[in-house]
């Protein structure tokens, strides 16, 4: 028997990169996963993937209110409380301070800030107590990439909201925490540095540079937050992981 049998998860951004690893990672390990994306298309190969009685796919953008309640209108379809809930849906892009606009800081934080904020609201009521949230939050928090200050900014609220709803959920025995990747060889994530091209630089940059000497995979990111989910990780509250190969601390 997994250790996530009989559990339910709900997994934001869960048709690609990390998101889509953890789906499988958990529902591998006996859970039933709903995702929720953006495309229907990618929703529909991830809930193959993940395995079609293991999952639920929703499409929708979580920096709308009315996504996130089909989504969960979706668990309460199938009588279900959710017993981990992975907010990882987030965009990225570089802009420089002089080049940002309105419209750039509205998109990064309506999806990383308002729409991880709504995405936990949201799911209070179906939350089980004892339930394990996990935020996915960046090493670009501490850091001071030049032209990544919006997103880095908005991965600095993630940090300070686990902490905050730690405190706040504490009496339900609801246990939050973050995962912080790094150098993640994810779709999203390298189409952030431009085009191919850049994007095998940077790799050979990582490889060069990296403790660990290469890019981590989606996978690697899972098992992390297959800990956080699982009760191995009990008394792990408030917590900040850092899965990025020795970037950051070493």
């Amino acid at each position: 028997m997994g250790r996530f049998e009989a559990r339910t998860a709900v997994i934001t951004g869960g048709s690609s990169g990390i998101g889509l690893a953890s789906a499988k990672r958990l529902a591998e390990e006996g859970a039933h996963v709903f995702i929720i994306g953006r495309r229907d298309a990618e929703v529909k190969r991830a809930v193959e993937a993940i395995g079609g009685d293991r999952a639920t796919g929703v499409v929708g953008d979580v920096s709308r209110p009315s996504a996130l309640e089909r989504l969960y209108e979706a668990v309460r379809a199938q009588g279900r409380s959710i017993d981990v809930l992975v907010a990882n849906a987030a965009v990225a892009s570089f802009v420089s301070l002089e080049e940002t606009t309105e419209e750039h800081l509205d998109d990064i934080f309506g999806v990383n800030v308002r729409g991880m904020v709504f995405t936990v609201q949201k799911a209070l009521p179906l939350l089980a107590d004892d339930a394990s949230v996990i935020l996915v939050g960046s090493t670009a928090a501490d850091r001071g990439v030049e032209a990544f200050g919006a997103y880095a900014a908005s991965k600095a609220a993630v940090r300070s909201l686990a902490r905050t709803w730690s405190t706040e959920l504490a009496p339900r025995g609801i246990r939050v925490n973050v995962v912080s990747p790094a150098w993640i060889e994810t779709p999203g994530g390298m189409a952030a540095f431009g085009d191919e091209q850049a994007a095998r630089a940077m790799k050979e940059q990582v490889a060069a540079t990296v403790t660990k000497g290469r890019m981590g995979s989606p996978e690697e990111a899972a098992a992390v937050v297959a800990f956080l989910a699982s009760t191995e990780s009990s008394y792990v509250v408030g917590a900040n992981l850092y899965v990025d190969g020795g970037a950051n601390q070493v």
